[in-house]
């Protein structure tokens, strides 16, 4: 859930004549904190309204300072706003999620922020070639990354690494360079590498070289050694002049991962006002879990600890996308962190595979709706227990798609292909417990692809005959004439 905008002072919702009863039920249930009109428009599915044809029949009342189209009305809402002068915005695509929508826009004007940077890894640069490495950087980019990391490999030659560092540079990239060669570390910030990991006892020569370069280094402790070898390092760039970030080393799970995090919180009391940095990567990379939740909780951790930058990278399979997981966490947890309210239905995108909340109708509402529908287009539905398909002449319902199909009697290829992918992805939804909305993509949180913009208009087909036998799970309302076009 992405937060919408400020909520207004009174809204006019439009609607078809098929959803006016849920909708009023929701309005309700929601009791706003601002005046709600509904519009029915003269049409039975809202989804087959344009903001062009609302435009010729619809009368806003005085005082509305927003129009709020249901979520799958296709085209532009601005073609409906230069019309009737009232800001008009498309809403959730399922009427229940309003009183998130609302909740959204509520937080809207202080959600957003965020204090952490991220350092996004490329890992083994030196085995890449300059385009894999700027391919590699502009995703990164893209989804969030703040710093481009340029990894080198321990024993491995780097002859190269000034010209992909100028490389990145010219990209319009920051770059930090990962090493512990006083060599490397020199070739990268005269290339213009501004973050330096990481510098320690070993290393510190090389401090000497730093000065004057605008590079920030991070600062760890000494191989297998305590926080007070942080000490002299820090002296040292002190007295060169250099800024630092401290790093206390995440460690895995089953290798100190607890002892890691108490020296977080450590350093945290022990240099009070020093920004630290956590790497994340020997958790997401090292642990046999989807990335998406380890991240968003090292971001908590991160959050309350005074970390201001995240190492990152997305080598393993499930670590995947962990820079876009990262960049959505800061948020959230900064939110959190200053708000003091708790990080639920602020920001939904982190749940991927549940959902943060579950739209079941119950088989009475279902059947009261299926009293209400006067058209042979089929809506499929699902719930906790089972699938819905129905049309006005028939009611089906079970968990067998095959089952359920059949009993369609549908030929045309079409349309049997359409039937075919909505009962498969609302089998899908079943099987995980999932929402599922007719020709919407399942929720995958930040991973939701969106809705295929296309619409299938079918006509009707021939229909074969069929004597399905009713079951307990399956009741079917037998017709004679054809199931009609494509599902609305």
């Amino acid at each position: 859930m992405t937060p919408a905008r400020r909520p207004p002072s009174r809204v006019l919702l439009v609607t078809g004549k098929l959803a006016e009863p849920a909708l009023r039920r929701v309005v309700a249930e929601m009791q706003p904190p601002f005046g709600v009109e509904i519009a029915v428009m003269k049409i039975t599915v809202a989804a087959l309204m344009t903001p062009a044809w609302i435009a010729k029949f619809l009368a806003v009342p005085p005082g509305t300072d927003l129009v709020l189209l249901p979520g799958l009305v296709e085209g532009d809402p601005d073609l409906l706003q230069q019309q009737v002068g009232v800001p008009v915005a498309r809403g959730p695509k399922d009427l229940r999620d309003l009183p998130a929508y609302f909740g959204a826009a509520a937080r809207a004007p202080e959600y957003g922020g965020h204090d952490i940077a991220i350092l996004a890894e490329i890992n083994n640069a030196a085995k890449l070639s300059q385009q894999a490495i700027l391919s590699q950087a502009d995703y990164y980019r893209a989804s969030g990354a703040d710093v481009i990391d340029v990894g080198c490999t321990p024993g491995l030659a780097f002859p190269a690494l000034a010209d992909r560092v100028g490389a990145l540079r010219a990209s319009g990239h920051q770059v930090s360079v990962d090493s512990m060669e006083p060599e490397e570390i020199r070739t990268a910030v005269a290339a213009g590498a501004t973050w330096v990991l990481s510098i320690n006892g070993s290393n510190r020569e090389v401090v000497r070289d730093l000065a004057g370069s605008g590079a920030r280094a991070v600062v760890i402790p000494d191989s297998g050694a305590s926080l007070e070898t942080l000490d002299p390092t820090i002296a040292a760039l002190e007295r060169a002049g250099v800024s630092y970030l401290l790093d206390p080393i995440l460690e895995p799970i089953g290798f100190g991962f607890l002892a890691s995090l108490e020296r977080f919180a450590e350093v945290s009391r022990r240099y009070p006002g020093v920004p630290q940095m956590m790497g994340v990567g020997n958790l997401t990379e090292l642990t046999s879990a989807d990335s998406t939740g380890v991240n968003a909780m090292l971001i908590a951790v991160a959050e309350e600890a005074g970390v201001k930058a995240v190492l990152t990278t997305e080598v393993i399979p499930w670590a995947r996308g962990a820079v876009r997981e990262i960049d959505i966490a800061r948020r959230l947890m900064y939110y959190a962190v200053r708000q003091r309210a708790l990080p639920k239905h602020v920001d939904d995108r982190l749940l991927t595979i549940k959902d943060a909340r579950l739209l079941r109708y119950t088989e009475a509402e279902l059947l009261d709706l299926h009293q209400r529908v006067t058209d042979p287009n089929f809506r499929i539905f699902a719930d906790a227990e089972a699938i819905t398909i129905f049309n006005n002449r028939q009611f089906l319902r079970g968990t067998d798609i095959q089952q359920l199909f059949d009993q369609l009697g549908v030929e045309n290829p079409a349309h049997a292909f359409y039937l075919g992918k909505e009962l498969a992805r609302a089998r899908l939804a079943l099987d995980l417990g999932k929402s599922y909305r007719q020709e919407g993509q399942l929720d995958w949180g930040y991973l939701t692809p969106p809705d295929d913009p296309r619409r299938e208009h079918f006509k009707p087909g021939p229909r074969r005959p069929v004597a399905p036998t009713p079951t307990a799970a399956t009741r079917l309302r037998p017709t004679s004439k054809p199931p009609g076009k494509r599902p609305r």
